[in-house]
């Protein structure tokens, strides 16, 4: 605001003159000279050579337009050389800077403000640029209103030794410093900025530990979490930053960014797991944290995992009735158990005593499930086979299909909470073939005849030569991208889950968040190329069995051959002490018989690693994703458009070709009198080309055309929209190389 008033007394000389001497005998006021740059030429004159130069210069300049404004820290008695513009002219004579500001607060705002020379001072150069508002709350609050701590403090507490040189001098510093004391309420003394900073931060960081309310701190601890430009020195401050020794661990305040804290609170919460009495206290805490902004930002996140097993209630398993209502059950409600579980498993596998209460209470509910799966478990019956060729036989329109490898069913219901909403989304299940394996269950999804394959390609051919009319492409997900294809079908395989829990058990677990997002963007884009229908079906699901003990693992032992995998045995013979104990499913492979598995999620005692298993017979092994996204039907009537002159492009003689598309004469409405296409070539199923854009109107005639590169002379040729990607017509084009040789033959 002090420089608008300089402004204002300044041009009120100018009126009438192109000279101006503004006289600061303080110094105090040479901070405004900078407000005045794009106004005015400026000379500085302290001395007597200072004057005569801005005097030679000012009348050099006499015949131009230029206002001059001589800035000197002289008494105007003590003037020699510019002393005639102070007495011509004008000057503006400001002998105490503190004076200045309080006459034209009063003159300005009809206020009175009393604070100290240098409170006065600093204020006025903290002004600049704010509004009338600003002098308002100074003169009603006091000097606390200088500086906005808000906006003042995180800056300065990012970089305290480069703190803002250029708009705080070194006593305007030393007011901000003092400011900063009192508000820590600390007695000033004059020390490093950085170790002012560690002050704040400390005692930041100590309220929030005692939960004690500070309105401005508490707002500045907001505004770090949430900046992307301050984050990385909060980091280094907490990293720095030592707990007390004594703390009320639950009374420290939920916004508090200690993860050592959580843990202690999640050793507590393990110790009383099962104490129904005690658990409800713990509960209004853990829900404090688990709503909280800031431990959102700090991506303490695991509380929802915590919040789900401890308000799942077992009384609800009681009432399943059918083998059925068990996948009803677990597809609505008991999936987000394995989601909790496995989310505490990446957090915490390394602490195992912060983990294993929290296992045994999710194995214990685990448990009683198991009991009822297994009650109606007669009724089971798979859902695999042939799943491809029913997909195939039910879809008209493009329709791609990934084929996971040990997608999870509760790993299917993160990749949909991932995927765009506009998009379109089913999801069901199918049953997963018995023993949940790869080589089985792949060769069940494949190959309708129930043939056991194990090479891949071969169960790839199998389907191919089921549907020798229909084009099917195979590749692997990662190479889906943005480009149109070809094929009506496109099964896209997609191996990491069960390659990595395989090789890396609990280890995969950190891994998996990322693959979440790669199927969520694979699918999304998928749609967004061309294909109508999206597919996520897998071969089988997956059980982590955890920290184990020795006494978890199921020791057996079997007459004959067999062997012994972690989650199911084959042997030629019946095994009729184990059918007893296991259940026993009759199934030939190869040379064995006979099936065994156990009623738990425990593994086969074997000589491999544990952790990430499948095979076996658990709703987690055997309910699998059945889920389908489709593109949201556009409402709005399009015109059709057909490719016209097909006969004609299947023998084109010569290197160009013209392809005429026709758009329907059918009346629309108005927002629909024409359509954005394009035309996509391909070559042995391969984009060889793309047309620009080009729009067609109702009823109008386009002729495109194309030239063949001496490469292709049998290309596939696409109509599509340019926006949604949809396929509106097909045809194939084939160049004929005869040459007319003028019935010479």
């Amino acid at each position: 605001m002090i420089d608008i008033w300089l402004k204002t007394d300044v041009n009120t000389i100018f009126k009438t003159s192109s000279v101006a001497v503004f006289i600061d005998e303080s110094g105090d006021a040479e901070f405004l000279l900078r407000t005045l740059e794009h106004d005015c030429k400026i000379h500085i004159a302290n001395s007597d050579i200072d004057e005569l130069h801005a005097k030679y210069l000012i009348e050099r300049e006499q015949a131009s337009q230029t206002k001059h404004l001589i800035y000197t820290r002289t008494p105007k008695d003590k003037l020699k050389f510019v002393r005639d513009y102070c007495e011509i002219n004008g000057c503006l004579d400001i002998r105490y800077l503190q004076n200045y500001i309080k006459d034209h607060v009063h003159r300005e705002l009809k206020l009175n403000i009393n604070l100290p020379a240098e409170e006065l001072i600093a204020a006025a150069k903290v002004s600049i640029g704010k509004e009338k508002s600003y002098w308002f709350d100074l003169c009603h609050k006091g000097a606390s209103e200088i500086f906005d701590l808000k906006q003042e403090l995180l800056p300065f507490i990012d970089n305290p030794n480069a703190f803002d040189n250029e708009k705080y001098d070194a006593s305007l510093r030393d007011v901000f410093y003092r400011k900063v004391n009192e508000l820590l309420k600390q007695e000033y003394i004059a020390k490093p900025a950085q170790t002012l900073a560690n002050e704040v931060v400390k005692t930041m960081l100590d309220g929030l530990v005692k939960n004690q309310k500070h309105p401005v701190l508490d707002d500045i601890y907001t505004q770090w979490l949430d900046s992307i430009s301050y984050k990385a020195s909060f980091q280094a401050y907490l990293h720095n930053y030592k707990l007390p020794l004594e703390i009320d661990i639950w009374a420290v305040n939920p916004a508090h960014p200690f993860q050592s804290i959580d843990e202690q609170w999640l050793k507590v919460i393990g110790d009383y797991i099962g104490n129904k009495a005690v658990m409800p206290n713990y509960l209004a805490k853990i829900n404090q944290r688990h709503q909280n902004k800031q431990a959102k930002t700090l991506e303490i996140t695991f509380w929802a995992d915590v919040k789900t097993l401890l308000e799942f209630d077992p009384q609800t398993i009681t009432p399943l009735g059918s083998f059925a209502e068990c996948v009803t059950f677990y597809t609505s409600h008991f999936y987000q158990l394995d989601t909790a579980i496995r989310n505490l498993y990446t957090a915490f596998l390394n602490k195992k005593e912060l983990l294993v209460p929290f296992q045994d209470y999710y194995k214990q509910i685990t448990s009683i499930f198991l009991d009822k799966w297994f009650q109606f478990f007669d009724d089971y019956q798979e859902q695999q086979t042939g799943i491809l060729q029913k997909l195939i036989d039910e879809n008209n329109s493009k329709t791609a299909v990934i084929v996971g490898d040990g997608v999870a069913y509760e790993i299917a219901c993160q990749v949909a909470s991932k995927v765009n909403r506009d998009f379109k989304c089913s999801q069901n299940v199918l049953m997963a073939d018995i023993p949940s394996e790869t080589e089985n269950n792949m060769s069940r999804i494949y190959m309708a005849n129930g043939v056991t394959e194990k090479v891949q390609s071969n169960r790839e051919k199998y389907l191919q030569q089921q549907n020798p009319n229909k084009p099917i492409d195979f590749i692997r997900l990662d190479e889906v991208n943005d480009d149109a294809r070809s094929a009506q079908y496109l099964i896209c395989t997609y191996k990491d889950i069960d390659d990595m829990g395989e090789k890396l058990q609990h280890k995969a677990l950190k891994y998996f968040p990322e693959t979440i997002s790669f199927f969520a963007e694979k699918i999304t884009q998928l749609l967004k190329s061309g294909y109508n229908n999206v597919y996520l079906i897998t071969d089988h699901g997956f059980v982590l069995t955890g920290l184990l003990s020795e006494s978890d693992k199921i020791a057996v032992t079997y007459n004959g051959s067999g062997e012994r995998a972690e989650r199911y045995i084959r042997t030629s013979d019946k095994q009729h002490e184990l059918a007893d104990n296991l259940i026993e499913i009759k199934r030939s492979y190869d040379d064995f018989n006979y099936l065994y598995f156990a009623k738990n999620m425990n593994p086969f005692k074997t000589a491999g690693v544990y952790g990430f298993s499948h095979g076996g017979l658990a709703p987690q092994e055997l309910i699998t994703p059945y889920f389908h996204w489709q593109r949201a039907e556009d409402l709005t009537p399009q015109i059709e458009v057909v490719i016209q002159n097909k006969a004609d492009l299947l023998n084109v003689t010569g290197i160009q070709c013209e392809i005429i598309l026709q758009a329907n004469q059918h009346k629309t409405d108005i927002f629909s009198l024409n359509r954005k296409l394009c035309l996509v070539y391909f070559s042995n199923g391969l984009q060889i080309s793309k047309s620009e854009d080009f729009v067609i109107k109702q009823a109008e005639k386009v002729i495109t055309k194309y030239t063949f590169d001496g490469r292709h002379s049998k290309l596939e040729v696409h109509l599509l929209d340019a926006i949604s990607k949809e396929q509106l017509d097909k045809t194939t084009v084939k160049q004929n190389n005869d040459r007319d040789l003028g019935g010479l033959f």
